[in-house]
This record gives C-alpha cells, structure tokens and sequence, in this order.
C-alpha cells in the first residue's frame, strides 16, 4: 500500500508520523521540567516560592523512572529467558525471583533494599558486596524499581515469546539457522511487538511508583511536597500542584510510548 502521488509505503508515513511524536514528546517533557523551574515561580504562595524545589523533585522523578526503566528492560528479558531455559536451576531461579517481587509490595521491597540488603552484604564480607552497605538513597530506589519493574516486565517478555507460533522457530532451525539466530532475528522481533504494549504501560506505572521512593529519603517530588506542605502548613494548594505536576508528566511520558508503540507497529494494525 502506498501514499498516492508520492509511492512511498504507507508503513514509512506511520512511522516518520510516531518517530515525530516521540521526538515532539521528549521535547515537551524537557520543556516542562524548564516550565517548572521557571514559570512556577509566577505562582503564589506557597507555590511560587517553592517553584525550584519542585523543578528539582521533578528532575529527580524522571530520573528515577529513566534509570529503573531501562535496568527493569534487561531485568525482564533476562528472566523471561530464563524462565524459558530448559536449565532446571535457572528456570527455577527466575521463576523465584518473579513469584517473590510480584508477591511483595513495592515499599517493602524498597525498605528491604535500602535497610536489610546492606546488612546481608556486610555478613557476606566480599569487598563488593560490602560496597552495598554505601548505597545512597537514590541507588537504592534504583535497585528496588528496577527489581520490581523487571519482574512485571518478564511476565510481558514470556507472554510474547509465547505468541510466536512454534512453526517459526522450526522454519528458521530447517533454514539452517542456531538457536541464538533464531532468537535473535526470528523470535524475539515478533515477541517484543507483543510485549511493547504491557512495557510501555509498566513504565508509565513506574514514574507513578517512584513516589515511594519518598519513604527512604529521595528527594523526588512526592518528597518536595511533603516538605513544602511541612513548612507552610497549607496541603490543598501542595497536594493540588504535584498532582497535576504528576499528571503533566504522566500524559508526556503516555504520548512517547504511544509514539513507540505506532514507530514498531509494521503492520499498521494501529492507525
């Protein structure tokens, strides 16, 4: 199918069209983060006064949700694997892993990552796993949503080298292809398209859970606010503006997955 007068496939529009919009996004979300550092301040109080500790917790928010998206990706495909592994072991360790961290909720994890973790490390006594110990604040939430993210992401991961038809492994294996070229350049390609859907929605749940990161010190937004709203004694205008601060990243971070979901979508399923 292709545009008429001009003969290109329709695919390639669809996909200049997503590649726009997800450029466009990252840019609108940079604009915001510069909107809230500068414009904020217009507000009155206890807004405007504050509008820099905002900005920051802003900064922080998407940098925790950055960081822990991209560890929880490689997180999640790892144990997919390795849920899928004919090796008992490592199937059984990935599978411990998923039931665990889809088990407990996020803020224990959080806790048990920043408190109780170092302290194993430190019973241990091997020089990096000592290191532990000297997590800061922000590592450790990193460490935790990334954990928790990866083992959502897996589920998303398996369910997708679930949908690719056996027939496809068996025709690329009589092509003469290894099973890591088979993986690789037949399987995953098709599992990733079924799974980008549940990704892109955990990474938008994770910059919603990255507020918890609140509980052990980071100085994210959630945290700004409580501060705020500690100093001045006023909640509704605090709570009102990092909700809709939430909310203006939220709908950014929306319109960039939406925008990658349309760049892989080839066969043009969405319009």
């Amino acid at each position: 199918m292709s545009i008429p007068g001009l003969g290109w496939p329709a695919s390639w529009s669809r996909q200049r069209r997503s590649t726009a919009t997800i450029v466009a996004a990252c840019v609108a979300l940079v604009v915001a983060l510069w909107v809230a550092a500068n414009f904020i301040a217009l507000a009155p109080a206890p807004i405007g006064p504050n509008a820099k500790f905002f900005a920051e917790g802003m900064v922080v928010t998407v940098q925790l949700t950055i960081v822990s998206g991209l560890i929880g990706v490689v997180l999640g495909l790892l144990a997919a694997l390795g849920k899928g592994s004919r090796i008992l072991p490592l199937r059984w360790l990935a599978g411990f892993y998923i039931w665990v961290i889809r088990g407990t909720p996020l803020l224990v994890q959080i806790f048990f990552v920043y408190f109780a973790l170092p302290e194993v490390a430190k019973a241990f006594g091997s020089e990096w796993l000592t290191q532990l110990s000297r997590m800061t604040e922000f590592t450790a939430a990193v460490l935790a949503l990334s954990l928790n993210v990866g083992a959502y992401n897996a589920e998303a991961f398996r369910a997708g080298l679930e949908a690719v038809h056996k027939g496809q492994f068996e025709a690329a294996r009589s092509l003469g292809l290894s099973k890591w070229h088979t993986l690789i350049d037949v399987s995953f390609p098709q599992a990733f398209k079924v799974a980008l859907p549940p990704l892109v929605n955990n990474v938008v749940a994770l910059l919603k859970d990255s507020s918890l990161a609140y509980s052990i010190g980071v100085v994210e937004l959630t945290n700004v606010g409580a501060r705020v709203q500690s100093s001045t004694f006023q909640p509704v205008p605090i709570l009102i503006t990092t909700a809709i601060l939430y909310l203006v990243m939220t709908t950014l971070l929306t319109q960039i997955t939406n925008g990658i979901e349309h760049r892989f979508d080839i066969e043009g399923r969405r319009s």
